[in-house]
């Protein structure tokens, strides 16, 4: 059995950036993204993969950091919301719909909706209301009920357009 506090090196590339670090075992990936990386608009709720705040992209696809281990994305590229935007001024498209149609109000679960909305329009340049519901289903959000998102990312949508 390996001892939890064994180190391991891993290579990790976060937004376009490479980094080697040596971590414990044990280490959650989204600890191992605001603590050892410090980028931390990648957020932790539940701790559990069920709010949805934690979400990230590996290799393109959403996952739930706070239930993977950073020993888990050796060899993987990351994006987190901080790899969305260009600058403060060039926002991603869906950051700048979250903007202008008042997607989010505290902010928290924010990131997380963002990082599993960029690969969904990826895949679904136009959908519909029923379909952005069903992509959002699995994030949850105790400030806006859900419309100003399914609005934002319509606005988004259209703006693409």
């Amino acid at each position: 059995m390996t001892n939890p506090d064994t180190r391991f090196p891993i290579t990790v590339t976060i937004n376009g950036v490479a980094y080697q670090r040596e971590v414990e075992a044990r280490l959650l990936l989204s600890d191992f993204i605001r603590h050892e990386i410090g980028l931390t608009g990648t957020h932790v709720g539940c701790e559990h993969g069920v709010c949805g705040a934690c979400t990230i992209l590996f290799d393109g696809q959403p996952v739930r950091s706070c239930i993977m281990l950073a020993v888990q994305a050796n060899g993987h590229e990351l994006t987190t919301v901080e790899g969305l935007a260009e600058s403060r001024e060039n926002l991603h498209p869906l950051q700048q719909g979250f903007w202008e149609a008042h997607g989010l109000q505290c902010g928290f679960c924010t990131p997380g909706f963002l990082m599993t909305l960029v690969p969904f329009l990826e895949e679904n340049p136009d959908p519909t209301e029923a379909e952005i519901r069903e992509a959002i289903s699995g994030n949850l959000c105790r400030c806006t009920g859900y419309q100003h998102i399914v609005d934002a990312v319509q606005h988004a949508v259209r703006g693409r357009r």
